[in-house]
């Protein structure tokens, strides 16, 4: 992508969006379009139409998506398909239409299926039944990268899917009630050390493997791909390498400074037993993750705490 390129980052105050835009800016490029869910609705379709109409930006990062937790799919399950759906179709077919070179859609790990083998490769994306707790969210994730799949197929569009597995970093949400595990666990750990509390709970037998990755080097990868891949198949982004539960607590705890206990509460549900991508493809090409996870927790541990951490 040239320098002066038109650059449309969806969602650009999120997680995975906001980490694009810096690293977009980092690598030179000038004329980023990242308009406010205030000034433009990705679920009208009306408004996106005149967006592109107006704009015409050349590259696209679409990262804007509803996203929550077990509870929140349980309990919105309508918002999560329908506003999802809307957005991938409005942007993807306006992206189109009006001229846009190339175009990225971001997806998510968790749209695999529940039992796919470990580690999961690009090719275990339908091949059973997905994860109870968050098909709507993964229908529609799903729909959207088929949707690029068939523009490119019928129209030549250059759209292309990546596919990150769990993400951290700058910008985290660290709500109580809806965060994933490490700003949970963040949040748990910063209080009990401001509260002087002996011992923190963290949920589960601590067994359970997953994969974490910084959304710097997700940023960092996005901009990789968008640059030097133009393929149909979705690409796993990822580190490759898997911790226990038990043993990121004992790393959070020690970017919070945490000095008390840790116990795990084996009542609580562990989840799937392991998570983990296949990244063979990805690391193939040439890309490597740079940020080590001891690294990665205590620089967001510090955006934490200068951005609403309680005091």
């Amino acid at each position: 992508m040239d320098s002066q390129a038109s650059i449309y980052v969806a969602g650009h105050r999120g997680l995975v969006g906001s980490a694009i835009v810096r690293c977009l800016r980092e690598a030179g490029f000038q004329r980023l379009l990242t308009p406010t869910h205030a000034e433009l609705d990705l679920t009208r379709q009306e408004a996106v139409e005149a967006f592109f109409a107006r704009e015409h930006p050349e590259y696209v990062f679409l990262a804007a998506a509803r996203v929550g937790g077990i509870h929140a799919n349980d309990v919105y399950p309508a918002d999560f398909i329908r506003d999802n759906l809307q957005i991938a179709v409005n942007v993807i077919d306006a992206a189109w239409r009006h001229g846009t070179r190339k175009l990225q859609f971001l997806g998510s790990a968790c749209i695999y299926p529940r039992l796919a083998p470990q580690p999961m490769a690009e090719g275990a994306l339908l091949t059973g039944p997905l994860e109870p707790t968050n098909e709507w969210y993964a229908v529609a994730k799903i729909a959207g990268m088929k949707m690029g799949q068939a523009y490119r197929r019928q129209y030549g569009f250059d759209a292309i899917s990546l596919m990150p597995n769990n993400l951290y970093g700058p910008g985290d949400n660290f709500h109580p009630e809806n965060s994933h595990v490490v700003p949970a666990l963040m949040r748990k750990f910063h209080l009990a050390r401001l509260r002087h509390e002996p011992e923190a709970v963290v949920w589960g037998t601590g067994a359970p493997l997953r994969e974490f990755l910084h959304v710097d080097d997700l940023a960092d990868a996005a901009l990789f791909l968008m640059e030097r891949y133009s393929g149909e198949e979705h690409v796993n982004v990822g580190t490759g390498e898997e911790v226990s539960i038990g043993r990121l607590a004992e790393l959070v705890k020690e970017a919070t400074g945490y000095g008390g206990r840790l116990v795990f509460d084996a009542t609580r549900p562990d989840g799937a037993p392991r998570k983990l991508l296949d990244v063979s493809r990805l690391l193939a090409m040439g890309w490597r993750p740079r940020i080590p996870l001891r690294d990665g927790l205590a620089s967001t541990y510090a955006w934490y705490l200068n951005h609403g951490a309680p005091s």
